[in-house]
């Protein structure tokens, strides 16, 4: 008996190394990802040394607490103690993974350890298949995170661009404005000359700046926060810098004048090279472009600001905003007179999208809002704001812009920002003068969150939760920013230089369709001067709109006004009335779905020859119409639903006050494409917690010139339009959402 236990005895050590080294992997992994500034190398080994140290201590507890008890293998345990430690460490500091893939790999790795004991233990058939099973698991596993993904949708919608666009502006005057312009680009740096750890904003700095106390706008800058980071840094709150990268056309100028701002990203990762080719691009068209360092206030091992920051973030531009000024009037300084002061435009990534939404609010007041001990004193003319992929929580206070142009641009594969937060400040912008501006949204899919950055790389998360992200859908690094190219640059011809053809790239996106990837664009564009017949905000009633506007419908199988949820099931702060038809509950077959809006007086006097009705509209889900059947009702109709989805199309009809009336069809002026879906990672099953639904409902903006239906119908007139018709006849059935119904000038 004495043979077999003292051969049995190497075995359980062997299963006790094979644990040991699969937690000391592990820490490893984490090791060397875990940002610090040391080397990544160091990070690894000094994680591997702390891993033994925890085995260890775990070993002299257990053999304290289990005297006695030596039937207990103690370092056996202590290795599975010690891998929970790790997989504690890896959710909450490391991975961030959901519990329910913990649970898979640690089973999967503990079976896989199991596996090999019980095969050097005896070697037997069955010990054979164990292990061969949990190779292959192990093995697969492991493909399936070394892959780049695959995108399960790629059939479902029709390519790009492929809708009637008969009807577009004239596009014989319009240049690709992501084209590089007439103007030499000059490059330079500025900052405090004394920066640490940065050449270019040290002794690499063309002009010297001074620094800015930002104590009353960053209180939470204490702490570890402050001790580490002044430590890393060499400066603390009260002597922030102003560094910039400038992008700067050589001629005499004055010249308009834009700041970019990085979102967070790790604070020794730095982000401002990340825009040059934004700069490169806005200063050969004749705009001074500066990329603005603020990545002492990024996230970092010792903390994260959680939006405590947003202040001072949206602080820091205006302050850059000051030194350019002082600049320009200063006698004798080589950036005197250079600009032009009455345009600037904010561009902003991320935390950076929503601190220039802050800025430009804070930029009129006379004292910081949060503590009044502040005195602003800015006022400059900010002619435009961009939002790239914003976020729009993190302030504590919620912003609301007047008067000013505004772009938002979001990627429906944005694995850190999953909705499109940039609508909700579009939507809350409010103009109040007659000057004429506009506001857009542009939703790009298969673009990111992290390559508007060109430092940030494909993946929005780090190492190593970035295995499991599905990257092989993703617009490639160059095609999404050349996007970003085409829409920055449209907006700030527009906004900075009033070049107003270029409003029109927003309102149709074919028009940009050699210069874009083919891609599908939602654009939402909206002009100061549009008049609101139907937004769904002002009551509950499902009948009444605006100004006495009334609702009513017929044989639609779905009607409701609802707030639109994001994918994670926030909100959209937006509502919206979902229709649906179905000619399958009809009780006629000539019935057909039509929701009308009679117009009141005010709405009706509203249209002229020249105006446009517009509207926003989306595809919904046509599951949705089995919303109210029972689950009876819902089985019988399992294979009915089985009906190909059609593309969706319908008629819009307008009747005079005479009671003329003129038609046309929606997708005469342009698709409404399918549902753009997702597929985050590379797992089905961790897209529902780690990111929510594989799609969320995205409109866009249709333009129905009025002038088209007095041409459809010469006896048809614009004057006093009694009624606005939605009338469903083009596809058996479909759902579809629809919001901010109005009219808009020429």
């Amino acid at each position: 008996m004495l043979e077999p236990l003292e051969h049995s005895l190497p075995m359980k050590n062997r299963l006790f190394t094979l644990i040991l080294i699969l937690t000391l992997v592990f820490y490893a992994i984490v090791g060397y990802h875990f940002l610090t500034g040391w080397h990544p190398i160091i990070m690894m080994i000094f994680a591997i040394l702390l891993g033994l140290v925890i085995n260890l201590t775990v070993f002299t507890l257990l053999n304290l607490i289990g005297k006695g008890l030596k039937s207990i293998q103690l370092k056996s345990i202590t290795a599975i103690l010690s891998g929970i430690i790790v997989f504690i460490i890896l959710k909450y500091v490391g991975f961030g993974w959901p519990i329910v893939f913990y649970s898979g790999i640690i089973t999967l790795g503990i079976l896989f350890c199991i596996a090999i004991y019980r095969f050097q233990l005896k070697r037997s058939f069955r010990s054979s298949a164990f292990l061969l099973i949990m190779g292959i698991g192990v093995g697969y596993v492991l493909l399936i995170l070394a892959g780049s993904g695959a995108d399960p949708y790629e059939k479902e919608v029709p390519l790009a661009f492929s809708t009637n666009t008969n009807f577009l502006p004239s596009e014989a005057t319009l240049e690709n404005p992501a084209a590089i312009g007439p103007y030499t680009v000059k490059t330079f740096t500025y900052g405090s000359g004394t920066d640490e750890l940065r050449e270019e904003f040290a002794a690499g700095v063309t002009y010297k700046t001074n620094t800015v106390d930002a104590t009353w706008l960053i209180p939470d800058w204490i702490d570890k926060k402050k001790k580490w980071r002044e430590r890393y840094w060499g400066f603390g709150a009260e002597n922030f810098p102003l560094n910039g990268r400038a992008y700067m056309p050589k001629g005499e100028g004055p010249f308009p004048l834009t700041l970019i701002v990085h979102g967070n990203h790790s604070m020794i990762d730095y982000s401002d090279d990340g825009y040059g080719y934004l700069g490169e691009l806005l200063a050969s068209r004749g705009i001074i472009a500066v990329s603005v360092d603020e990545n002492f206030l990024n996230g970092h091992w010792s903390g994260d600001f959680r939006g405590k920051e947003m202040p001072a973030r949206a602080w820091l531009l205006l302050k850059h905003l000051e030194q350019w000024r002082n600049w320009n009037t200063e006698e004798g300084h080589e950036l005197s007179k250079k600009v032009d002061m009455e345009n600037i435009m904010l561009v902003g990534h991320s935390r950076g999208g929503e601190a220039v939404s802050i800025a430009a609010a804070y930029n009129p007041l006379p004292y910081f809002p949060d503590q009044a001990k502040e005195k602003f004193d800015f006022n400059f003319n900010i002619k435009g704001v961009v939002a790239l992929a914003p976020t729009d929580y993190r302030y504590d206070r919620k912003i609301i812009l007047n008067n000013i142009n505004f772009l938002s641009i979001q990627g429906s594969y944005d694995a850190d920002e999953v909705s499109f937060w940039g609508m909700r400040p579009y939507r809350r912008l409010q103009y109040t003068d007659s000057i004429s501006r506009f506001k857009s949204g542009v939703y790009i899919h298969h673009a990111n969150h992290g390559q508007f950055n060109s430092t940030w790389g494909n993946s929005d998360f780090g190492a190593p939760s970035k295995w499991l992200l599905n990257l092989n859908p993703l617009l490639k690094e160059e095609q999404q920013q050349e996007a970003a190219k085409v829409f920055i640059s449209a907006f700030a011809e527009a906004s900075l230089k009033n070049n107003q053809e270029y409003r029109t790239l927003f309102k149709d996106v074919a028009i940009a369709k050699q210069w874009l990837p083919v891609e599908h664009y939602l654009t939402s564009f909206q002009p100061s001067n549009f008049h609101t017949i139907a937004d769904f905000e002002e009551d509950l009633d499902v009948t009444t709109a605006k100004d006495d506007t009334k609702i009513q419908t017929s044989h639609l199988a779905l009607w409701k006004e609802q707030n639109l949820p994001t994918r994670d099931k926030g909100s959209q702060e937006n509502n919206a009335v979902i229709l649906g038809w179905d000619a399958e509950t009809s009780a006629s077959s000539s019935d057909m779905g039509v929701y009308e809006l009679t117009l009141s007086a005010n709405d009706a006097s509203a249209f002229t020859t020249n105006s446009t009705l517009q509207f926003t509209l989306g595809a919904g889900n046509h599951e949705w119409l089995d919303i109210n059947l029972t689950e009876a009702q819902k089985e019988a109709k399992k294979d009915e639903d089985k009906r190909e989805v059609q593309q969706l199309d319908f008629t819009i009809q307008l009747t005079d006050a005479s009671g003329h009336t003129s038609a046309m069809k929606i997708n005469e002026i342009k698709g409404i494409t399918k549902p753009l879906k997702t597929r985050f990672t590379k797992f089905k099953f961790l897209d529902k917690d780690m990111i929510g639904e594989d799609w969320e409902v995205q409109l866009q903006t249709y333009h129905l010139p009025i002038q088209r239906f007095i041409t459809a119908n010469p006896e048809f007139t614009a004057k006093n339009i009694a009624s606005i018709k939605f009338i469903f006849d083009q596809t058996d059935f479909g759902v579809v959402v629809l919001d901010e119904i109005g009219v808009s000038g020429s």
